[in-house]
């Protein structure tokens, strides 16, 4: 009976001894938006966009060096099949990440707080108001429904939440009304002033210039009647008073 008192009490020391000696658990990891997607599965179109685009580093980057918060909408590999096809490889490589920032919303948004959101919501990808990168939800229960202008679908799962990064899942890859808008035509040119016809002009100043020539000849003439006039009065008078 002693020895397996002293037994037990070696055993208890050698467990104490061996937890005094072993390192204590580091702490948990720097939040990493790729390992949340792989372990989630399902988002390798996803996270090629982001790791390409270099958009992954600089959620990573936000994510642990600031305490602002951020919400990433990620769609499966699925919904990039039902592309119209070629639609990625069309793209820029601008567009691309312009594309990856759409889904990515520059403050923390949980579940609920959706159905209080005001529309458009802010994207990464640029300012909502100007029609180019409109990003709008709306509610239904517990469904949030979400619209871009070319495309309608909604939240399907919470894949990730933390207090300062959400993650979930949209049933479609969103696409942002920019990418399919025509540009704006360009301004008409501004008429110029008419050029004055110079034959006209000339035809008019040789009209002018006939009516006054004409003008002329005909003071000429009245005066020359005047003094055939005057000449055969004269005569007349003078026959008279011979007479």
């Amino acid at each position: 009976m002693k020895i397996l008192f002293v037994a037990l009490f070696l055993e208890g020391v050698v467990f104490a001894m061996a937890q005094a000696q072993a390192p204590a658990p580091g702490p948990a990891g720097p939040t990493n938006i790729t390992a949340i997607l792989t372990k989630a599965g399902q988002f390798t179109m996803f996270m090629r966009l982001l790791e390409s685009t270099q958009e992954a580093d600089q959620i990573n980057n936000q994510l642990n060096n600031s305490k602002s918060g951020l919400t990433v909408f990620a769609p499966p590999d699925n919904s990039f099949s039902n592309l119209k096809s070629g639609l990625l490889n069309s793209l820029s490589d601008q567009q691309k990440v312009q594309l990856v920032q759409f889904h990515v919303l520059p403050n923390f948004i949980s579940q609920s707080e959706f159905q209080t959101a005001s529309n458009p919501l802010r994207t990464q990808a640029g300012n909502s108001n100007d029609g180019e990168y409109p990003l709008n939800v709306t509610t239904s229960g517990n469904q949030v429904n979400i619209t871009t202008g070319v495309v309608n679908t909604t939240v399907s799962n919470s894949i990730y939440s933390d207090g300062q990064l959400a993650v979930y899942q949209v049933d479609q890859v969103l696409l942002p009304l920019a990418f399919f808008k025509s540009p704006a035509p360009a301004p008409a040119p501004v008429a110029g002033k008419p050029k004055k016809d110079a034959k006209a002009g000339d035809t008019a100043d040789d009209n002018t210039e006939d009516t006054t020539n004409s003008s002329g000849a005909t003071q000429l003439v009245k005066s020359g009647l005047n003094v055939v006039v005057f000449s055969i009065f004269f005569v007349a008078a003078s026959i008279y008073m011979v007479l």
